[in-house]
């Protein structure tokens, strides 16, 4: 896990926000769903589709996810991952005299052991959601950096101030993914491969454990984090998500970041439903 630049972790940042999501070309329903939370040891807050805050006196946690089951089992899958992390996360909340948070990788990890049972419960206890799952790609914004948490492939992005290349920080849970990460197939071949949405893992469902991909990045201002699902990626190189930010980013400060990016890959695919939930540090 990177380790934060403790220059920069105590000063408070003002983060923006936007996400959106949309059914696509093919699909009836929508399995996708997203989150933005402002919380801290007294309250919880649900965030709109887009804004502004501060991060001195609260936490922020920013999620998608993208359900399975057939029929509304997907829905129901994904809502209540939402739901869970709502009730759930700030309760973990807590602050040292000093200022100092700890143990994030911890509460992360329970966390997702907590919505994995929640659903393999109800997916075994009622047949109209059996079987149900859900990915889940989770960001924790502290003053100064981000910790984050992910089972599936939806995933998480980083791009860096004044970078020109984005950096994905979650591993797709599925073959083709590791495929890739090793050099065996390029990006596009990954993006064309017919096993691409196969996933090796999943909360919810028959799986029995649950051990979510954990990490944390020193924040900077300028910084910008996507979180999607993998309807945005089938209609956008890595590429072209990095360029749709730079320039979206700064020409449109307080607009919907989010749909203009999911409106660049519904252009090109619309296969399936397509999530996008950008937060930049400034």
């Amino acid at each position: 896990m990177n380790q934060p630049n403790p220059l920069t972790s105590s000063l408070p940042s003002t983060l923006t926000w936007s996400g959106w999501t949309d059914v696509g070309k093919v699909r009836k329903n929508n399995e996708d769903a997203f989150l933005g939370l402002r919380f801290d040891a007294q309250e919880v807050q649900r965030l709109g589709k887009f804004g502004s805050a501060s991060l001195a006196t609260h936490d922020f946690t920013f999620a998608v996810c993208d359900g399975m089951g057939g029929a509304k089992a997907g829905e129901y899958a994904s809502s209540t991952a939402v739901e869970k992390i709502t009730r759930l996360l700030p309760r973990s909340f807590s602050k040292s005299p000093g200022g100092l948070r700890v143990g994030y990788e911890a509460v992360l990890s329970e966390l997702y052991t907590e919505v994995h049972r929640a659903l393999a419960h109800l997916g075994s206890s009622y047949d109209e959601v059996h079987g149900m799952e859900t990915t889940l790609s989770l960001c924790w914004f502290t003053a100064g950096w981000m910790h984050y948490a992910h089972v599936g492939d939806t995933r998480i992005y980083h791009l860096a101030a004044g970078a020109d290349k984005i950096k994905q920080l979650t591993a797709d849970d599925t073959h083709v993914g590791w495929l890739f990460r090793n050099g065996q197939i390029n990006e596009r071949e990954a993006r064309t491969h017919p096993r691409r949405s196969v996933l090796q893992k999943a909360l919810g469902g028959s799986n029995q454990f649950v051990d979510p991909q954990v990490g944390a990045v020193a924040c900077e201002t300028g910084d910008i984090f996507l979180l999607c699902s993998d309807g945005l990626v089938d209609g956008l190189y890595d590429n072209q998500i990095a360029e749709h930010l730079q320039i979206q980013s700064s020409a449109s400060p307080n607009g919907n970041v989010a749909l203009s990016l999911v409106q660049a890959s519904l252009a090109n695919s619309g296969r399936d439903n397509t999530t996008a939930l950008v937060i930049e540090v400034i």
